[in-house]
């Protein structure tokens, strides 16, 4: 980048994890009325057999709880980024009702985007015994830890159904808060992350486009700092011979961001339950999956729901966050869309 590096940031975005680890307010319980609601709106949908996929709003009526969901989605765009809603009660529902009620509650936040070739906008996170080593698998679809990323959306969501037999804990790191160290630590290698950086797009390749995508980690655009990132996917943009080059000081700055958020000192840890859903602003949060052990029966393997939502009310982005999310239209952005994909669906099952 040229001119000057960006003011150092204030605010709830900016974040320490063992302040949050010592603190409950980021955990919004669902009351008995919540699950009424919820159960209240599901009835119909259910009763026509709709089409998870196409639900908006309007088809899911929550008059008491959209207000807390407003909240919610003030706390992801202008707060300190992520909220954990409490209680949902899977135990009792079947799949379908579990993906309804999750997809029901993500489209009072915002608009479910395609999460892959295939146009799911309800996607599963199990181990389907991939090799991480492939280049074209995504780590979602292993038991390894996934290190700190972003996602391609304004706000990814999780719904916990069932856990692992040990590990698979949530990490979540303040980009803003590494911005800031770096700036203090060394400025000079932040200044490179301001720079394009290849990604590898792992075999998703919108029409047009090259196989991997020239972000900057970081990006000041209209007062807002906002980071795009996947180490992993960095480093194997590499694979193509047209990718710039990292240099030995990319890999420098780029190790520093690793080592920042690793560092206990600025991430924050926490275990899912059942009925737990995630909701995490990707603009200035990176999260992470420790790796896990997962049970040997197929029907108690480790199984979470996941959604990404373009809101309304987001910022601004930079045009360059096209080449990754298509368009940077507050509200109908990010997601993946090639032309293989035959149309937006809901799997109930991982395919």
């Amino acid at each position: 980048m040229t001119g000057e590096l960006p003011p150092e940031q204030s605010g709830p975005a900016a974040w320490y994890g063992p302040d949050m680890e010592a603190r409950t307010d980021w955990i919004v319980p669902l009351d008995a009325r919540d699950i009424a609601e919820i159960d209240a709106a599901m009835a119909s949908p259910l009763a026509r057999d709709a089409d998870i996929a196409a639900l908006t709003a309007a088809d899911f009526p929550l008059p008491a709880l959209s207000r807390k969901l407003g909240s919610v989605a003030r706390e992801l765009l202008q707060g300190r980024g992520f909220v954990l809603l409490r209680g949902l009660p899977v135990e009792r529902y079947g799949m379908r009702e579990a993906a309804m009620a999750f997809f029901g509650i993500g489209a009072h936040l915002g608009r479910a985007r395609s999460q892959n070739a295939k146009g799911h906008v309800l996607g599963h996170v199990r181990d389907l015994g991939l090799d991480v080593k492939d280049p074209n698998v995504r780590i979602y679809q292993t038991h390894v830890r996934q290190t700190f990323h972003t996602d391609s959306c304004d706000v990814v969501a999780l719904l916990c159904l069932k856990t692992a037999k040990s590990g698979g804990l949530s990490a979540l790191v303040s980009s803003t808060t590494i911005f800031n160290e770096m700036r203090r630590r060394r400025p000079d290698l932040l200044r490179l992350l301001f720079e394009p950086i290849a990604t590898d797009r792992r075999g998703e390749v919108p029409a047009g486009m090259k196989p991997y995508f020239e972000i900057p980690v970081f990006n000041w655009h209209q007062g807002h700092l906002s980071a795009i990132y996947q180490r992993q996917y960095i480093d194997s943009a590499q694979r193509f011979a047209a990718a710039p080059r990292l240099t030995p000081q990319h890999v420098e700055a780029l190790n520093l961001f690793d080592a920042l958020a690793n560092d206990p000192a600025l991430n924050m840890h926490m275990e899912f339950r059942p009925g737990d859903m995630q909701f995490v602003h990707n603009h200035t949060i990176l999260h992470d999956r420790t790796g896990f052990e997962d049970w040997p029966e197929p029907e108690r393997k480790r199984h979470l729901l996941r959604l990404w939502l373009a809101l309304p009310g987001a910022r601004p982005l930079p045009e360059v966050f096209a080449q990754r999310y298509g368009k940077v239209d507050v509200g109908d952005r990010g997601g993946i869309v090639l032309p293989s994909t035959a149309s937006l669906n809901a799997p109930l099952e991982a395919v």
